[in-house]
């Protein structure tokens, strides 16, 4: 581990020199490519540094403890030899968490498809409250939030919602979110009060870039049609509505929403394209799954992940274990506690793997 910390230092200096030469200043291709290197060297040898600055420490308090004959300044050293002792252990953690393999899609924003599974009516509300959850979490981050289409029913839910994350780190915080969610309260329409099971799915993809999917025009069927909204009545005189259909696979991509069909075309070629990415990550992940089996996980939309108990105010996540007791606020879009713990305990995966 160390010998690549000494590599990417020196490595970080080389970057430092070349970014404030004036020849690679003036080709901003190249100046560019070597900030986006140097931005991303930067944390692993700022703690790198702050490592062997605490090593330093430790040694001259240790030579201090030793040599001097001044109690008082000895009693310093060693208070200050026991605090630099804890740390070093949790820096050591950190430096093997900063060079773990990033997911090269940690950076890049979402697209996230919510669907009514089991419960009817009761399923729908459900995905609508995932719905505003999830963009009540984008607004506690800064992040935007772009609904791309909606299926939404007469009783206030979605039959199926797909929207877009945009922000720094969307994929690397919500790539856990996929899977089915499971809900267990009493609907309203429930005389008896007895408790419902319904649930939702949730698939998170990442938006993809046109160098990293390229679709054959001619691999595409394209229905246009004419927008129509809830009950079959025209919102629309046109044919702006747009059905896509990917041949070799068969996926279909339905978008409305926009009054441009151009528009409604650009959606849905988007949303196909974040599909055909989430199936080649798929393909890798079973790779992977060969090799170990991640507790985690991400990107299977038929495992249950999580249930929502309204009776008890919890929540608990299956894959780690964890239970919490703040549904309403967990519903206003705080889930970092969970989301957070998801993230630890993929990286302690991966460390054992490392190590």
């Amino acid at each position: 581990m160390f010998d690549k910390l000494e590599f990417l230092e020196d490595k970080y200096e080389d970057i430092t020199n070349k970014i404030s030469d004036p020849e690679v200043i003036n080709d901003q291709s190249l100046w560019q490519k070597l900030m986006k290197e140097h931005a991303e060297v930067e944390p692993i040898v700022m703690k790198y540094r702050d490592y062997k600055n605490t090593i330093a420490g430790i040694k001259d308090s240790k030579e201090i403890i030793q040599e001097s004959s001044d109690e008082e300044l000895r009693d310093l050293a060693k208070m200050e030899l026991d605090e630099l002792e804890d740390r070093i252990e949790g820096i050591k953690d950190e430096l093997k968490i900063l060079l773990l393999p990033k997911d090269p899609n940690d950076e890049k924003n979402v697209i996230v498809e919510i669907r009514a599974g089991a419960g009817g009516d009761e399923a729908a509300l459900f995905a609508g409250n995932l719905f505003r959850m999830y963009s009540m979490y984008a607004e506690k981050r800064n992040w935007k939030t772009e609904l791309m289409s909606a299926n939404s029913t007469g009783v206030g839910g979605y039959k199926e919602v797909i929207f877009m994350i945009k922000g720094k780190g969307a994929y690397s915080r919500l790539k856990y979110e996929s899977g089915v969610h499971r809900v267990q309260r009493i609907p309203d329409t429930e005389s008896n009060g007895r408790i419902h099971t319904s649930t939702a799915t949730v698939a998170v993809l990442p938006e993809v870039d046109d160098v990293e999917i390229e679709v054959n025009q001619n691999d595409l069927k394209i229905d246009v049609f004419r927008s129509s909204g809830n009950g079959g009545q025209s919102v629309n005189t046109t044919d702006s509505a747009v059905r896509m259909t990917h041949l070799p696979t068969g996926i279909v991509v339905s978008m409305q929403d926009e009054k441009s069909q151009l528009k409604n075309k650009e959606k849905a070629l988007k949303i196909l394209k974040a599909k055909l990415y989430e199936i080649e990550l798929e393909k890798q992940n079973k790779e992977i799954a060969q090799s170990r089996k991640s507790q985690v996980g991400t990107g299977d939309r038929s495992e249950r992940i999580r249930t929502y108990n309204y009776p008890q105010g919890r929540i608990s996540d299956h894959r780690i274990n964890l239970t919490i007791y703040r549904l309403d606020s967990f519903l206003d879009g705080d889930i970092d506690e969970i989301l957070d713990a998801l993230i630890t305990t993929d990286q302690a995966e991966k460390m054992q793997m490392v190590e």
